[in-house]
């Protein structure tokens, strides 16, 4: 019995290791970066760090992966995309088209599972069209820290 479970348990690991993509593990790293650059260094000082243009976690010329965070309010704390997007701008509202509130589900979602994918529609800067995307977030001292990846671009 002890060899059925173990066979089940590394062959789910296997599957589910295949099922990540190069984005989603590259997103899902950014986010472990981030958390662990908070927890070495405050979380005022990765809050700096992304929204700081030259940052390490502001997007990087040529890429479109970045770090976002949000307090349990849905105040923007941080954004690695738009340095000029101003700290403490609510975001509590903001929804897609199919009615989902995207900030209250990534921070609802964040606060029961502290680590997980949220997945919504967002319009695509580099397409300009409203597509698929997921978010990985993680939960940390009251904050959400999280990056998203458009599903086609998997």
């Amino acid at each position: 019995m002890n060899r059925a479970k173990c066979f089940i348990a590394v062959t789910l690991s296997c599957l589910l290791a295949f099922a990540q993509t190069p984005a989603s593990t590259r997103a899902m790293t950014l986010v472990e970066q981030a958390l662990a650059f908070a927890k070495q260094n405050g979380m005022t000082r990765l809050i700096e760090e992304t929204n700081s243009p030259h940052g390490r976690f502001h997007v990087a010329k040529g890429d479109e992966l970045y770090i976002f965070i949000y307090d349990e309010r849905g105040l923007t704390k941080a954004s690695g995309y738009r340095a000029e997007m101003p700290a403490g701008k609510s975001r509590w509202d903001r929804s897609d088209p199919d009615g989902v509130m995207i900030i209250q589900k990534l921070l609802r979602v964040a606060k029961n599972q502290v680590r997980g994918w949220v997945d919504y529609k967002y319009p695509n800067p580099a397409t300009n069209l409203l597509e698929q995307k997921t978010s990985y977030y993680a939960f940390y001292e009251s904050m959400m820290i999280g990056c998203g990846i458009y599903k086609e671009a998997n």
